[in-house]
């Protein structure tokens, strides 16, 4: 008999910790959802003088960058320039080379999220590349 309390009494406290790791419905969600584990994330800002840019360069797990103020010129390599502003969003994917930095003229303000891994820096950016449209 104090058995089998016993292990009625470890079902109840399973099936009490299950369901206090998943919360009742919140009302500022609609279906179910779960917060993730965030400690592969990075974030930082940098800012960026107009025509400063990194050079290329990879990220193991890809990286999104969002740009707060100012205008963002990146290049994915092998695609064209292109030029974000405020509020816009890039996402460069695993170990895809690329590089990113302000437009002539126009300093910018980034916010870089990476995803965990190593940064593999490249060669610098040449001003024929950087100017290329």
């Amino acid at each position: 008999m104090t058995r089998i309390a016993v292990l009625f009494g470890l079902g109840l406290l399973l099936v009490a910790s299950t369901s206090a790791q998943q919360p009742p419905d919140d009302p500022h969600f609609t279906g179910k959802t779960t917060v993730m584990d965030g400690k592969d994330l990075t974030a930082a800002r940098r800012r960026f003088e107009p025509g400063a840019r990194s050079a290329w360069h990879s990220h193991d797990k890809g990286q999104l960058l969002l740009v707060e103020e100012g205008r963002l010129r990146t290049q994915k390599r092998g695609q064209a320039v292109k030029e974000l502003g405020a509020g816009d969003s890039d996402y460069t994917g695993p170990n895809l080379v690329h590089w990113h930095g302000a437009a002539p003229g126009q300093a910018l303000v980034q916010i870089n999220v990476g995803f965990g891994g190593e940064t593999k820096w490249l060669e610098k950016v040449t001003d024929a590349e950087y100017n290329k449209k």
